[in-house]
């Protein structure tokens, strides 16, 4: 499945790292594909989309959609 949030906060390439490593924990075969100027992260993976919303989360970012 593909699911795509919205992430306030990320600001440079050690958040990325953060989110995607974060996100990977859960789904080592997720793709992940964060683009910073539009504050969203697409993640494709069969993980449960609140799962994933929460690790983004637990990195201490805001998650809506």
């Amino acid at each position: 499945m593909n699911h795509i949030f919205t992430v306030e906060g990320m600001s440079c390439g050690h958040c990325e790292k953060a989110v995607t490593k974060a996100l990977l924990s859960l789904d080592a075969q997720a793709k992940v594909v964060i683009d910073r100027t539009h504050n969203s992260v697409q993640v494709d993976s069969d993980m449960d989309r609140e799962a994933l919303a929460q690790a983004i989360a637990d990195e201490g970012y805001r998650v809506s959609a």
